[in-house]
């Protein structure tokens, strides 16, 4: 079912898939009791590509295009991960879709669990210096998600790459919130400039993106 999963992924526009034996992570998913993911040992991480062109068009703060698109692959996201689970059903087991972009602790900015850490036993990404997922390809301009299952099924290996010498989120970043390694992300200072963001820009969610805008993995790499 590997592959049949993942050509699911791919048809629905979906080029990052991956997955991971999560069992050991239940216990840390912020708002999914233990015996509501019991037996749901593997997670499939599924990602999308962010418009080069949207990401562009941020200079100095966030612009309500990139708002829409951000809107707009998450929905998509969702949508894949909704036939992906249904695709495990039919086959007789069982699947939980996440959220892709979904706050169930407004204070913490956390969501059901860290899509992040599936995707990092997946294999599809490491986490850089700005806390995101960075793919070995198209580097933190993705948005990604998750669906938990049963399901038998082949899992991936974590990649060892890193940031290697690259500190362009360092230089770009507003309030110098991003350190040498991704445990040094200043998560406060962050959060604030994305409300600014918010409130300042008329954008009404918490996003940013000029990180996410100068992640170039295959730069760094070659």
């Amino acid at each position: 079912m590997y592959e049949e999963l993942k050509s699911i992924a791919l048809n629905s526009g979906a080029p990052i898939f991956g997955v991971g034996n999560i069992d050991d992570l239940r216990e840390n998913f912020e708002a999914l009791p233990l015996d509501q993911t019991e037996g749901l040992i593997n997670g499939i991480s599924i990602g999308v590509r962010v418009s080069d062109p949207v990401l562009k068009g941020i200079i100095n703060w966030p612009t309500r295009h990139y708002l829409h698109h951000y809107k707009m692959l998450n929905m998509l996201l969702d949508q894949t991960a909704l036939k992906i689970s249904l695709a495990i059903q039919k086959k007789g087991s069982n699947a939980m879709p996440i959220p892709a972009s979904q706050i169930v602790d407004w204070q913490k900015q956390t969501a059901h669990l860290s899509h992040k850490m599936i995707a990092l036993r997946a294999g599809t990404g490491w986490i850089g210096r700005n806390n995101l997922l960075v793919h070995p390809e198209f580097g933190s301009k993705i948005r990604i998600t998750t669906v938990l299952t049963d399901m038998p099924l082949k899992t991936d290996n974590p990649t060892d790459k890193d940031c290697g010498d690259c500190k362009k989120c360092i230089s770009i970043c507003p309030v110098s919130a991003i350190g040498t390694t991704y445990k040094e992300w200043d998560r406060n200072a962050c959060l604030e400039k994305l409300k600014y963001f918010s409130k300042t820009h008329n954008i009404g969610q918490y996003i940013c993106g000029l990180c996410v805008k100068v992640c170039r993995p295959k730069t760094i790499q070659a």
